[in-house]
């Protein structure tokens, strides 16, 4: 994952190699389908919807931090970048765990962090585009108007029909946050294959590169 990240904008997949991308394209379409096929069975599974986003999430950021533990491990990275995917690997992992256990353990627990968790996520994230610049920070606008507006229809559900319908409201909302973040890998995916389908560039003559051959140059 960490090699990929760069890939959602158009300009990035355009500058990827054939090679990288072939070896890139499989695990987002992989990760797209997975990512909306989640979404789509926690909607639908209403006993267990909040179990199985809370633990598909746990998973997803325990593999993430594992991975990033294991580029600082073998010096993959420069020291401070090192020192960050420590930091972010082991807050991962552990996160990543309670969750896995979380849903493993309880249905009603795993709508109740999800209760908690949407809006939290929401708002964080939209504070974080809010500290960037440009597009970055427009997104982050947009982002803050919709967290509040989901963050009071939780508690306006919460207050008027019980806490058990807002967390249902809440893990329906989660879902169709990673069916939004599904989409775009999707795209990404297809881009690459693209990419990847192209013919690898002819390999570049050693030697007269032509330039002053055609002028009675390289010795002639």
């Amino acid at each position: 994952m960490a090699n990929g990240t760069g890939i959602l904008s158009a300009g990035t997949v355009g500058m990827a190699t054939p090679e990288v991308a072939r070896r890139t394209w499989p695990r987002w379409l992989a990760l797209g389908v997975g990512m909306v096929a989640v979404a789509v069975v926690a909607v639908v599974w209403d006993e267990a919807g909040a179990r199985l986003l809370l633990g598909a999430l746990g998973l997803f950021l325990a593999v993430r931090g594992a991975a990033l533990l294991s580029a600082a491990r073998t010096g993959a990275l420069d020291r401070e970048p090192a020192g960050r995917a420590r930091s972010l690997g082991t807050v991962a992992v552990a996160a990543g765990a309670a969750g896995l256990v979380v849903a493993v353990a309880s249905a009603s627990l795993s709508a109740a962090v999800l209760l908690v968790g949407v809006p939290v996520l929401l708002l964080t994230t939209s504070a974080g585009l809010l500290a960037r610049e440009g597009v970055a920070r427009r997104g982050g606008q947009a982002l803050l108007v919709w967290s509040l507006l989901v963050t009071g229809l939780l508690v306006a559900t919460g207050l008027a029909q019980g806490w058990d319908r807002a967390a249902d409201v809440a893990t329906v909302v989660a879902a169709l946050a990673v069916a939004v973040l599904g989409i775009p890998l999707l795209i990404a995916a297809v881009n690459l294959r693209t990419v990847a389908a192209a013919p690898a560039p002819e390999p570049v003559r050693s030697g007269c590169g032509g330039c002053a051959c055609g002028a009675g140059g390289c010795g002639s």
